[in-house]
C-alpha cells in the first residue's frame, strides 16, 4: 500500500470516523476530536501495514471500530486527567485554607498580645476552655471581674481588628 492508496481510504472513511467519534467521545472532550481521528488513522495505517485487516468486514466497518475504540480510550484518558486536576485543586484549596487559618490564628495571637495584661490573662484562660470560676480562682479575682474583663478584652480586640482592617483598606487604596 502506498500513500495514494491510504489517502483514498482516509477520504472515503472520513464520515464514518467522525460518526464513530461523535457517538463515542464524551461531549465535554470535543476538543480532542482531531487527536482521536489522527490516532484512528495512525492505527489503521499500522494495521494495514501489518496485514491485520482480514477482510471479515468492510474497510469502513473496521475503521469505524478503530475510531470507536480510540474514542473510548480518549474518554478514559481525559477522565483520569480530570480526576488528577480535581485532586490537585482540592489539595491546593486545603493548603490555602490551612494557610488562611494559620494566618488568622497568628493575627489573633498578635491582637491578644497587644492587650493589657489584665485582659490578656483572662482571655487566654477563656480561650483555653476554663470556666469563669476556675479563672477567678487562678487569678485571685471575683467571677464578676472575670466576666467584665472578658467582655472588655473582646471589645478591645474587636476595635483593634476593625482598625487594622481600615488601615489595610486605606493602604490598598493608595
Amino acid at each position: 500500500m502506498d500513500e495514494k492508496d491510504f489517502a483514498e481510504i482516509v477520504k472515503s472513511s472520513k464520515g464514518v470516523v467522525l460518526s464513530a467519534i461523535e457517538k463515542n467521545l464524551a461531549e465535554r472532550f470535543s476538543h480532542a476530536i482531531d487527536d482521536v481521528a489522527q490516532e484512528t488513522y495512525l492505527r489503521a495505517y499500522k494495521g494495514l501495514m501489518k496485514n491485520q485487516f482480514r477482510g471479515d468486514s468492510s474497510m469502513s466497518t473496521w475503521i469505524y471500530t478503530i475510531a470507536r475504540n480510540e474514542s473510548l480510550r480518549m474518554n478514559k484518558k481525559l477522565e483520569r486527567e480530570e480526576e488528577k486536576a480535581r485532586k490537585s485543586m482540592e489539595i491546593h484549596e486545603e493548603m490555602a485554607a490551612a494557610d488562611k487559618e494559620d494566618n488568622s490564628i497568628a493575627l489573633l495571637k498578635d491582637y491578644l498580645s497587644r492587650l493589657p495584661d489584665k485582659y490578656r490573662s483572662v482571655l487566654t484562660l477563656v480561650s483555653a476552655g476554663h470556666s469563669t470560676g476556675d479563672i477567678a480562682e487562678k487569678l485571685n479575682i471575683r467571677q464578676g471581674t472575670v466576666k467584665s474583663r472578658t467582655s472588655r478584652g473582646k471589645k478591645l480586640m474587636h476595635q483593634m481588628m476593625t482598625e487594622g482592617e481600615d488601615e489595610r483598606k486605606n493602604y490598598d487604596e493608595k
